[in-house]
């Protein structure tokens, strides 16, 4: 009994899938390239008040980050065309074989969701200690004898180091003649 097989080339569908992974960060090239042209339009269709502009002005840096942007999409696309291809995650101790944890991206997209709306209403203050020590909990932290001490220390830093240090006012909530 023989038995016979064939070599068939593979479908299309096939071979444009294997090109496709093979230069999967062509789709990083896409993205580096779709920032920077919306980096590059917001800049050159920024209003610009001459009577406030310093002798740089406001559009320097947006157009520089911008062009900057377009050019590393295109060095990058070139590379991979080329046939060069990521390092592997050498220097990390993660298993790319496993799935990706959602749980925990989920819980932090929820802290920071959470801290934008809180923000307002409780200030800087409050909303930012609740946001350290939300994503401390949500990265595996189950210290809650330390972790809200350190969460409103950081947080309350960080706005005296914003609001007085840098000028950069940060709503203070009701704590705004405490500080």
């Amino acid at each position: 009994m023989t038995t016979h097989t064939t070599d068939t080339p593979p479908a299309p569908t096939d071979e444009r899938r294997s090109w496709l992974r093979d230069h999967s960060e062509l789709g990083v090239c896409v993205l580096l390239l779709v920032l920077g042209l919306l980096v590059l339009t917001d800049a050159l269709t920024m209003d610009v008040d001459l009577t406030q502009r310093g002798p740089v002005g406001p559009r320097t840096v947006p157009i520089v980050v911008g062009g900057g942007l377009l050019l590393i999409a295109a060095l990058l696309a070139v590379d991979v065309l080329r046939g060069g291809r990521g390092q592997a995650e050498a220097g990390e101790d993660i298993d790319l074989s496993e799935p990706a944890d959602w749980r925990t991206v989920l819980l932090l997209a929820g802290v920071f969701l959470g801290a934008a709306v809180l923000i307002e209403p409780l200030g800087f203050p409050i909303a930012g200690a609740l946001l350290f020590w939300g994503a401390a909990f949500a990265l595996g932290s189950r210290r809650f004898d330390r972790d809200p001490l350190i969460a409103a220390v950081l947080s309350l830093v960080t706005y005296a180091v914003f609001n007085n240090l840098l000028g950069v006012p940060l709503p203070g909530g009701p704590l705004m003649g405490v500080l």
